[in-house]
This record gives structure tokens, sequence and C-alpha cells, in this order.
């Protein structure tokens, strides 16, 4: 026993010893990262931000609280429960769903890659040392095996394996991104020797004008990264060469027309950015034009109140059983937080906190033990919805919590990214030597500027409550530009600096910028006082194609045009709530048969207050609520008809409690309009 505890404690040291080497190796690839930029005759437009290596920024409150959940959850825990998360890029073949069985590649190689890019990062954000040993481990493996005679990630394969192959592309992209964060995490020297190797002889596949098929093109991803840590040219040369290709052009053109293909979402998400990725370094706006295309595509059509477009394998159009597979949450900030990167427009930010907010706590149960595949605005136990949309495999239900979630694996694979993708993001690094704060949350970063130490920390409740404080702790006093997001929602936002208020500039992006000289104890005081919002829409038809007319049932129906209404309070969607015993079971005799009026402003309804718990679980007892005046109505769901056809009639009023839709599994959140 007590070797056991030597043993713990020695590790303990070992790795405290680590992080502090990697606080000064993640200032010098940020010195880097600046050089290639500032310094490069190729790049045409700065980008606003740089992202910081993981473990610079470090979770507080009830974001850590949901992070340490993870941990102790299917973050930790998931390549113990299944031989796709256990076995894959070992180089040998097993027996799992997708898998080829002599090699072990194709499907597992994919959702293994997500669980291994999201694990490496929350590993070093939260400092814990069964996780990084397990992933280090496995990402190793893969470093070795190019180092020793691999072309590719793939490296138990030939060299000429990717060619014309689409999906071990595709996971050949994801495994990119993990190393990426591996070597920015740790500096091993090796894991950047394997980035270099493989990306500087990287031919780029382009692809078509369609989101049906992977494609290798979403490598650019972590070659753009890889180039900015090495400034091995050879890469961005094979990167640069995608923007001149006709076919590549030839797409991005067709987008900008509006000749955008309904497809996969997952693909469709990872896909759109990229003409944005090539921008920077082409100078060419219909680059990004393309993209700001696609994303207003998705917005119009597909786009549900929690951030996240509809997503049943394709991209389903507006509704309240509509479903969002979980791989689009983490796909859909990725893409946020790219195009956040490159524009610097506080809309982004405004985005990735919507979906973080909203759509990311839903689709996994508040133990973390377990997930489901699919999530959907309304949901009401044993009534809507009950038709499981297609999935590969069907024949499971998708909206099952499950440890797995589903026995397609890519869901519980990527729902690990969210929660490390946003704490990484909240503060990002600005080219005139400054610190943004880009997400908001409680929060602290430490890192240097000007060759000076600093930290900062943000203490709140945020999205819970208005108030942010902000504590500057530089080792000395320094003059840095601090750039504050202000949220698009918030009309009158107070800033004070040491209990002096601000006269407030926001620029173009967004944002407000103090630049002064900082000293230990410097206190900001930031309020974004939230009010409540109330959007109205309709439901819209399926996209008219076979794949849906033949899974859907609904989807046969080409003329839906009900009405609905949903209330936000800042970020925050919200939600009636509908108890339940279990992720799976909905406690019964509820109602849920009320309508919001259509005259409804929100001027009415009234905020409750509560006491944050002590421990952060996405409970239904939220410490804010909202109490809304409704009507009652015979209300009766259907699988065809999810909420009526017209606006309704009744005289019968009553007070329901409404809480942030991410604290529920079971809810009406697309609400039913009174006359």
């Amino acid at each position: 026993m007590y070797l056991k505890i030597l043993f713990t404690l020695l590790c303990t040291l070992l790795f405290i010893s680590c992080i502090e080497k990697n606080e000064d190796f993640s200032q010098s690839l940020l010195k880097q990262k600046k050089e290639v930029i500032m310094s490069n005759d190729a790049i045409k437009n700065l980008p606003a931000f740089i992202a910081l290596p993981p473990g610079v920024v470090k979770p507080r409150g009830w974001i850590s609280d949901w992070a340490e959940t993870s941990l102790s959850g299917i973050t930790g825990h998931i390549d113990e429960w299944s031989p796709t998360f256990g076995e894959a890029w070992k180089g040998v073949g097993f027996k799992a769903m997708g898998a080829n069985e002599e090699d072990g590649t194709y499907w597992p190689l994919e959702q293994s890659s997500y669980w291994l890019d999201g694990a490496i990062r929350l590993a070093y954000i939260m400092n814990d040392t069964m996780l990084t040993r397990k992933v280090s481990d496995r990402l190793d493996m893969v470093v070795n095996g190019v180092l020793n005679g691999g072309g590719t990630f793939i490296y138990w394969k030939p060299d000429d394996f990717l060619k014309d192959d689409g999906f071990n592309n595709w996971a050949h992209s994801h495994m990119g991104r993990a190393l990426v964060a591996y070597y920015q995490a740790t500096g091993k020297k090796q894991v950047l020797d394997a980035l270099v190797k493989v990306y500087s002889n990287y031919q780029v596949p382009i692809y078509s004008n369609s989101f049906e098929t992977v494609s290798g093109i979403v490598n650019i991803d972590p070659m753009l990264d890889t180039y900015m840590i090495s400034g091995d040219k050879r890469i961005l040369d094979q990167v640069l060469r995608v923007a001149d290709d006709s076919l590549f052009v030839g797409v991005a053109n067709s987008w900008i027309q509006g000749d955008i293909n309904n497809g996969h979402g997952v693909i469709t998400y990872e896909n759109i950015r990229v003409p944005a990725l090539l921008y920077p370094w082409t100078g060419n706006k219909q680059l990004m034009q393309a993209t700001l295309s696609c994303f207003n595509w998705l917005d119009e059509n597909h786009m549900l109140p929690c951030g996240v477009a509809s997503s049943e394998e394709d991209n389903a159009g507006i509704g309240s059983t509509r479903n969002i597979e979980t791989c689009n949450v983490a796909a859909s900030a990725w893409s946020y937080q790219k195009m956040y990167e490159i524009s610097g427009n506080a809309n982004w930010g405004d985005r990735l906190e919507r979906v973080f907010f909203n759509a990311a706590p839903v689709p996994v149960d508040r133990d973390f033990q377990t997930m489901s595949y699919y999530q959907s605005l309304n949901k009401i136990d044993n009534i809507i919805p009950l038709e499981t949309p297609d999935a590969p495999g069907n024949g499971e239900s998708s909206y099952v919590y499950r440890p797995l979630g589903h026995k397609v694996l890519c869901c519980v694979g990527n729902l690990n990214r969210v929660i490390p993708n946003y704490i990484m993001h909240m503060w990002m690094a600005t080219l005139d030597d400054g610190i943004a704060a880009t997400l908001y949350g409680p929060s602290e970063i430490s890192t240097t500027i000007k060759d000076i130490a600093v930290g900062i920390i943000s203490e709140t409740n945020y999205p819970f409550g208005e108030d942010i404080k902000l504590i500057i702790e530089p080792k000395q006093k320094v003059a840095f530009p601090l750039h504050l997001r202000i949220p698009e929602w918030c009309e009158n936002p107070i800033i004070s600096v040491n209990q002096e208020k601000e006269n407030l500039q926001v620029n173009e992006n967004g944002f407000v910028v103090i630049n002064r000289e900082w000293k230990k104890g410097d206190i900001i005081d930031i309020k974004f006082p939230m009010k409540v919002e109330i959007i109205s829409g309709n439901e819209t038809p399926y996209p008219q194609t076979d794949y849906f007319k033949e899974n859907r049932e609904l989807a046969k129906l080409n003329n839906i045009n009900n009405p609905y209404k949903s209330i936000f309070y800042g970020p925050l969607l919200f939600a009636l709530p509908l108890k339940d015993e279990n992720a799976n079971t909905q406690v019964p005799n509820q109602k849920w048969n009320f309508a919001l009026s259509d005259d409804e402003n929100g001027e009415n309804i009234e905020l409750v207050r509560n006491e944050m718990p002590p421990y952060w679980r996405w409970d239904i007892d939220s410490p804010v609520k909202l109490d809304v005046a409704v009507k009652i109505f015979d209300w009766t769901p259907t699988e065809l008809q999810p909420l009526p056809k017209e606006k309704v009639s009744s005289t019968k009023d009553t007070v329901i409690s409404l809480v942030p839709y991410g604290s529920t599994k079971f809810r009406i959140s697309m609400f039913p309009v009174s006359q």
C-alpha cells in the first residue's frame, strides 16, 4: 500500500514538473505562431485571434464541475467500455461494428480519433494524470509508427493507402487534430516531427459540390496548424495547391451562387469552413464569401433554437421534433471557432455560447455515464418523437441514453471534444500583444505578455448570472490591450475598472478594447444585463429528398408551416421541463398543453433567481427560472402533427415555470402559439 502511495506521489510530482515546463513551452509556441504570421509574405489577411494550447486556460466554478464529471464518466473511461476505443490506432485487427477486422481501419479510426482529440485536450486542461497517460500511450503509437517508416498516421498501411480513400482519409484528419493538440500541450519534438513528415508530403484531395461523402480535404485544419507551429513551408505549399485547383474554385463559386445541396450534417459543418481557412493565405474574398453563404443557408433552412442545425444524418429542415445528431454539437462549434479566429467577429462567440450552454448538455446524462445519438427541441416520453430517424446500423433507438449512446459510435466519440474546446478558447491571444476574453464563464488564464507572466481570473456564474469579475494578476506592471467581447443580445453593457466606469466604444467586431498599464489586483467588473427575448418562426417541410421520404413519415408532408415561439434569456434557451426519473424515463402525468400568446413580448415574464448549487449537474432545479403566463388548450402532439397547424384559441390562463433547455431531458422549447 505504501509503495502504491509513493508511486502515485512521484507521478504527481513528475506531472507538476511537466506542467511547469509546458507553461514555458506554451509561451514559446505562441511566439512561434505570431512570428510565422507577422513575418510571412504568404499571408494576405491577418487572423484576429490565436488559439492557446491546452492547459493555458483552466475552468473554474460550474464549468470545472462539468469537466470533472466528464473525466469520471465517458471521457475518462470510454476505452474501457468498447474495443473500438480500446484497440483503434494500434495497427491490429479486431472485431467491432464498421471495422476492417484484418487491420483495424475504417469506422474505429474515425470514432476513436474523435475521443483522443478531446481527451488529450481535457487531460492537460484538468491536469489529470490517469487520462494523460492513457491517451498519450495511444498517440505515441501513432507518432512512433510514423517516425519508424509510416508515411501517414495510419502508419501500418502502405504510404499510398489513402489515395482515393475518402473515409480513412477523413479519420486521418481527426488524428491530425489530436496530434496537433498533443504537441501543443507537451512540446514533444517527436510529435511535431511526425506531423511535419506526414503533412509535408500529403496530397490534399478535392471534394465535390456534395455533402454526402467524406473527404480528406479536412486535413487542411491540422495542416495549417502544423505549418504555424513548424514554419515548414512545404506544408503551406501543399495547402495552397487546393486554392488554385479549378474543381475547388468551382465548388466555392457554386456556393456563392446559392447552389448548395442538402447533405450529411457532419460533413456539411466540416466541409464548409475549408474555403474560409484558405482566405487568410490567399486574400481571395470569394473563399470567405463561399463559407459565409453556406452558414447563411444553414441558418435559413435548418437552424434550430439551441444553436445547431437539424441533422438526422442529413440536414432536416426546421421543426420541433427534428433531431440533432450529437456529432454536430462538436462539429458546429469547431467550425464556429475557426471562423472566430479568422474574422474576430463577436457573433461567432455568441454562436459558440449558444451551442455550449444549450445544445451541449442535453445529449449526455447529468453524471456523464450515458448519452444519446439524437436530441430534439420538443420531447415527450412515448409521444414525440417516436419514429427513430435513419442512422447507420439502424434498428436501435437513437433516443435512448446508453454508455456508448448507440451501436454506431461516432457521437459518443465526438461528444468528448465539446467541453475542452470551449474551455481552451475562452481566452485567445491577439496580434497587438494583447489578450481577448472571447467566451465567458468561470475560468482562469496564465500566460505571458511582453515576457511578463500575467494571470487573469474570471469569477462569475455566467450565463446563470449577469455579473463577471476579472481579477488581473501580472507579476509586475505591464501595458497591454484587453479585448472584451460584447454579446449581441446585450444592449447596455456596463464595464468598470477599479470601480471607475468605462466609456465604452464597441468596435466593428463587437469588442471593447481597454488598453492600459495593468498592475496586480486590478479588477474589471462587467455587467451584461440580460432580457427576455421571444423568437417566432414556422416549422418547415423536410427537404423533399428520397433519403427522408424513405425514412420519415413526416418527411412525406410538403406543406408544413406550423407556428412556434421560443424564449431566451440572454444566451440561454428556456424550456418547460418535464421532470424525469432518469434520462430515459419521464415522470408520468405531467402537463404540457400550453401555448404562448401571440402578443407576448417578454415584458410580463418574471425572472426567478436562486443560489448556484454547490456542484453543477445541469439539474432541472436551476438557479435561474422564468415564470411565464400561458394559455391552456387541448393539444395531443403526434408524430405527423407535432405542433398545431395554426394559432390556437383559448380563454384558460395559467403560469408555468421554465428552466434552461440544457437542464432538461424531456421538454417543450418550441411552443404552440395562441391568438
